[in-house]
């Protein structure tokens, strides 16, 4: 492991930290299952370099999966996360996912969450905790 990189038990603190999960199995779980999904969606560049910051647990579930050929729309993001998680409900899993993709900028940085986002569709940003801004003409 590299010595900038985090570590999985802080990661998993992080998510039980912003999720308010009694138990850290349970972040762990839900850390899983979030970064599962956002590995289907993550392309390029992006996704190698989020992998190289992430701890090698967490890029490991993320690299374990195959992007899609075009990502879901952030709400159907919710929802596909959703089904990955017993009794989950639309409002509870946008939780999960907040819960998760929130540490990241402090985790791996706001440049590399701003470029994530940029290949993402709109949406994302709340998903992350940050503004989403509309440029309009």
């Amino acid at each position: 492991m590299s010595a900038n990189r985090p570590s999985w038990t802080g990661l998993v603190e992080a998510v039980q930290d912003a999720g308010q999960y009694v138990t850290p199995a349970e972040a762990e779980h839900v850390l899983r299952v979030v970064l599962s999904a956002l590995g289907d969606h993550v392309t390029g560049e992006e996704r190698v370099d989020l992998a190289q910051a992430l701890p090698e647990e967490a890029a490991r579930v993320l690299a374990s999966r195959i992007p899609l050929n075009t990502p879901l729309p952030a709400p159907e993001f919710v929802d596909a996360v959703a089904a990955r998680i017993e009794d989950a409900t639309p409002a509870t899993a946008r939780w999960h996912v907040s819960s998760v993709l929130s540490v990241l900028p402090e985790l791996v940085g706001h440049e590399l969450v701003d470029r994530v986002l940029d290949r993402l569709p709109s949406g994302y940003a709340l998903l992350f905790g940050k503004a989403e801004l509309v440029l309009t003409a």
